[in-house]
């Protein structure tokens, strides 16, 4: 397995420097992931024969037409923690009906920390007689379940696992609820962490952060800015953020629940949004002169990116090369690329991680 996993991360790594050679780039930054046990989130259909079930995912046929059903015993990119549960777990449901019956698909949520979310998800209304046996399970596996049916959801103890991030010599403490955005691999993510950290030191002035999610870069990058203010739209990821905030007694951060498109209007002036006022929060306050930005796989709108270009230093975070290489034709015009990194927090696919430090001109 090592073998072919380095063989893939040499191929991205080539695909990165032809896409982006253009632009003169430093040399690429290389963060490899482990090759085995690196994922802390996996999700299984839960397949039903006459005699028996088991864990199963799909792949297509050799046609493309139709989906095979694959069985599951072990999953070796998932954390270790996750495959010593899975037959615990399985056989445990097997031994009693009342929690095998219509059960449709098993989500797991671990940590580095240790905590196990597991979502039980069912094609059927979940009574009393559920909850009793899951809590039982839930004891017995020292686990956090959650039970899921249309239009139900069950929360036996929380919705929610503490992860720990070590991030140089600091840890911060998360709070990951279920269904909501968390970074897969987590050791991958302590290296994007770090990198983000280096190369925010010796800047000057307040930092501005839109798409903060739970505040993931927010809380370790704050070290180094008088004040920050994070963007974030998402009801859920707002709460976990301002949790994370607290829970990590950091003072200096502000979150303006805005989309992005929404802060660059304020910003601008063109728009006033009661929320901020709520919040107590005043633009005219902060002296940004760096921005971050972890945008979703369509990147930065134009008008973002326009805003964007004003600041001095712009620390990127790309899920998609494809349009960070159509953002930076535009920020290239206005800054250099004095850092580029490739993370790669997704081994065996050719989704890409990449973080980019640009500094005005």
């Amino acid at each position: 397995m090592s073998e072919r996993y380095q063989q893939q991360l040499d191929e991205k790594t080539q695909r990165i420097k032809s896409q982006f050679a253009e632009f003169q780039t430093p040399n690429l930054e290389v963060f490899a992931s482990a090759a085995q046990h690196f994922r802390m989130r996996a999700e299984f259909r839960i397949w039903h024969t006459d005699d028996d079930l088991f864990y199963a995912m799909f792949e297509r046929d050799e046609n493309n037409q139709q989906k095979i059903v694959v069985r599951i015993d072990d999953f070796p990119i998932a954390d270790q923690s996750i495959n010593d549960l899975m037959p615990k777990l399985l056989a445990a449901i097997k031994a009693q009906n009342i929690l095998s019956q219509r059960l449709f698909e098993i989500d797991f949520l671990a940590t580095l920390n240790g905590e196990m979310l597991v979502s039980m998800i069912y094609h059927r209304k979940l009574d009393d007689a559920w909850q009793v046996a899951a809590q039982q399970l839930q004891k017995n596996l020292n686990i956090k379940i959650i039970g899921r049916s249309r239009g139900q959801k069950l929360v036996l103890s929380d919705e929610f696992v503490i992860e720990k991030l070590n991030v140089g010599e600091r840890e911060f403490i998360y709070k990951q609820i279920e269904n909501g955005f968390t970074q897969p691999n987590a050791k991958v993510c302590q290296k994007m962490l770090t990198w983000a950290c280096e190369v925010a030191q010796g800047a000057q002035g307040d930092l501005l952060e839109l798409y903060c999610g739970n505040g993931n870069f927010t809380l370790p990058l704050s070290q180094y800015f008088p004040k920050v203010l994070a963007t974030e739209l998402a009801k859920s990821s707002v709460y976990a953020a301002q949790w994370n905030i607290a829970a990590n007694h950091i003072a200096n951060i502000q979150i303006a629940r805005l989309s992005a498109e929404e802060f660059t209007e304020a910003y601008q002036g063109k728009r006033e949004f009661k929320r901020l006022k709520e919040q107590h929060i005043n633009l005219s306050d902060y002296q940004f002169d760096t921005v971050f930005v972890d945008p979703p796989r369509a990147g930065i709108d134009e008008d973002t990116l326009t805003l964007i270009a004003q600041f001095t230093r712009i620390i990127y975070i790309s899920c998609n090369p494809d349009t960070l290489y159509d953002n930076l034709k535009q920020l290239s015009k206005t800054h250099k690329i004095s850092r580029f990194a490739l993370f790669d927090q997704f081994p065996y696919t050719h989704h890409m991680e990449s973080g980019v430090l640009l500094e005005k001109y």
